[in-house]
């Protein structure tokens, strides 16, 4: 529930001023505006690595010990790291915010990105950019490194349990339980990598705009559908509707 909440603000950060833009004459935002858009999209981009590494420790204990997963994971616990995922999103995008918009921009005004991310805006400055560029790099590497380091120790744990295991039924409950995560964990901390954590020189704004479309709308889009497929009236409803257009397929042919 509360990954789906973050995506719902995570892609209306960025989703309606994108699609206003594409609509209409005037793509202009004010700085305002341009510095709240940056803030918003990482808090909750941050934000979003922590809970994904949170949910592959959530899967390590309901995997590993199912027996103390009401205490282990009890309101108690998961409240204040939610909390605490929040804010060390928020304090992460004030950092970049403040940063960046303390940079002069002397020269053109022209973004060439769909919204305010870091690197188009670090583009157009007229100011030295380096350390804005050490922050986002060490920063988002650093967060990465955690993160990721969190979901591969958890699902290496969760792997020496599945060795573990005699039932096939077992085995395969874990997979389609853990499968999902691992696909939401793989596509969005890949765009972010790509975006984030690689040397300023290797920048290419036509590529970066292509990227970012996943990470702030595409994924945002399918986690609601690759989470879904873990439940079995989603998957009997995907099957009814795929045979059902099998069979108007075939009698239209016939026909």
């Amino acid at each position: 529930s509360v990954l789906s909440v973050l995506d719902a603000c995570y892609s209306t950060a960025v989703t309606p001023k994108t699609l206003l833009n594409f609509l209409a004459d005037n793509k202009s935002i004010s700085i305002s505006g341009c510095a709240a858009q940056m803030l918003l999209l990482v808090t909750f981009g941050t934000t979003e690595c922590f809970l994904l590494a949170a949910m592959a420790y959530d899967h390590y204990v309901a995997i590993y010990s199912p027996l103390l997963y009401s205490v282990s994971m009890s309101p108690r616990v998961y409240v204040p790291l939610i909390i605490a995922f929040y804010l060390g999103g928020f304090l992460n995008a004030t950092i970049h915010t403040v940063a960046t918009f303390s940079l002069s921009f002397c020269g053109s005004n022209v973004i060439r990105h769909f919204f305010c991310d870091i690197p188009p805006l670090l583009a157009i400055s007229c100011s030295d950019t380096h350390i804005n560029q050490l922050l986002l790099f060490y920063f988002a590497g650093s967060i990465e490194i955690v993160t990721v380091l969190i979901v591969l120790v958890s699902y290496g744990f969760i792997l020496v349990a599945i060795l573990k295991m005699h039932s096939a039924e077992g085995k395969l409950k874990v997979f389609s339980t853990c499968g999902s995560h691992l696909t939401g964990v793989t596509i969005y901390h890949g765009t972010i990598l790509f975006m984030y954590v690689r040397p300023s020189f290797s920048y290419t704004l036509e590529y970066d705009m292509i990227v970012s479309i996943f990470y702030t709308i595409v994924i945002p889009m399918l986690n609601p559908i690759i989470y879904s497929l873990r439940n079995k009236d989603v998957i009997e409803a995907m099957k009814r509707w795929f045979e059902r257009n099998q069979f108007i397929n075939k009698v239209h042919f016939q026909h």
